[in-house]
């Protein structure tokens, strides 16, 4: 099956690059809002499949569209991307000297019409960070297009980030381990060619 990435987040793509996954991306604008009562790993799921839906129309039999959204949770309240340098401030400000969760909701949807959603869930622990600190990652990384104003793989994951409780690349925003796992189970992998001596 051919594997169609609908992400312009290049985080996502270097992930399914490295997993060796060939695929194509294709983009839809989609509405971005969930209804206030859903909690945690609930939003992130139901933006991967309201992603998905505006895919459904232009998909080919052989094809299966992965659509993804990754939330950073501070208690129950969800912080996205942050609108401006005040947003971003006030997030990391929250964020800094405590323990959050990280949710990335995944949609694989078929063109034949089966789908599946699932999400995954990471807990980061950052240390205390000062106020300048702060400033000077928002200044240098501009990291207004990161749930809750930060990535992972960043300066500040480097600098801040002293442990995780589940997987790495789920906070980068895709969970690959459970992505690959979910296309085999589809029959949507390649054939793994084993290595020449």
């Amino acid at each position: 099956m051919k594997l169609i990435l609908a992400s312009n987040s290049p985080r996502r793509r270097q992930l399914l690059t490295d997993l060796g996954l060939p695929y194509e991306v294709r983009l839809v604008d989609v509405d971005e809002d969930f209804p206030p009562h859903l909690r945690r790993a609930e939003v992130a799921e139901y933006l991967a499949a309201r992603k998905a839906a505006a895919y459904v129309a232009g998909l080919a039999p052989d094809e299966v569209v992965l659509t993804a959204d990754t939330i950073v949770c501070l208690d129950d309240d969800v912080l996205n991307k942050p609108a401006d340098v005040a947003e971003a401030t006030a997030m990391l400000t929250r964020l800094q000297g405590r323990a959050h969760d990280v949710f990335t909701g995944v949609c694989l949807r078929c063109g034949d019409g089966r789908e599946t959603v699932f999400s995954d869930q990471t807990t980061v622990h950052f240390r205390p960070l000062s106020p300048a600190e702060i400033a000077h990652y928002i200044a240098t990384a501009r990291p207004f297009d990161k749930a809750g104003a930060y990535g992972a793989q960043d300066w500040i994951g480097m600098v801040g980030v002293t442990r995780l409780e589940g997987s790495y690349f789920n906070v980068m925003g895709l969970p690959v381990h459970r992505v690959w796992a979910e296309l085999e189970a589809l029959g949507a992998l390649p054939t793994l060619q084993p290595a020449q001596h």
